[in-house]
């Protein structure tokens, strides 16, 4: 059976793709009888209050109909952002090079933190030079990653 992160990114994908942008990622927590949905999306050029606002209409119709979150929720949709959270091996990829910072679900090699130098993805594992060592994490380990803004 399909998480609920799952279904939810399989029914809003093509809902944010028809209005001209992508489903960067999606977060989803659930406390009590209250949730928020959280959409982020790009697309070439960046993205405005416009198609957030956008997006975020049509996406609150679709899930008016479809109904997958039981009681209270609120939604939000914005941009990545300069410190752009990446999801998948694909966006890891693409910003090989750049600073990051993870947490892990679970401890790896002793850690769970890891800041330094995103060196791209072998397999399904992400890449990264910390302090001169490099680290094959595994994205099923992965809470969170966030691109470091540089100024």
């Amino acid at each position: 059976m399909a998480s609920k992160h799952d279904q939810l990114t399989e029914m809003l994908t093509p809902v944010v793709k028809s209005l001209g942008c992508e489903l960067w990622g999606l977060e989803y927590f659930s406390q009590g009888r209250h949730s928020t949905l959280r959409l982020y999306i790009d697309k070439e050029g960046g993205v405005g209050l416009t198609e957030c606002e956008s997006v975020s209409r049509q996406v609150s119709s679709v899930l008016d109909v479809e109904d997958p979150i039981a009681g209270e929720y609120t939604l939000e949709v914005s941009s990545p952002g300069m410190d752009r959270p990446l999801y998948t091996l694909e966006q890891f990829a693409r910003y090989s090079g750049e600073q990051v910072n993870i947490k892990l679900r679970s401890a790896f090699e002793g850690r769970r933190k890891f800041s330094g130098v995103l060196r791209g993805v072998e397999s399904d594992e992400v890449l990264v030079v910390v302090d001169e060592h490099e680290y094959l994490l595994p994205i099923e380990l992965i809470e969170k990653a966030n691109i470091v803004p540089r100024f």
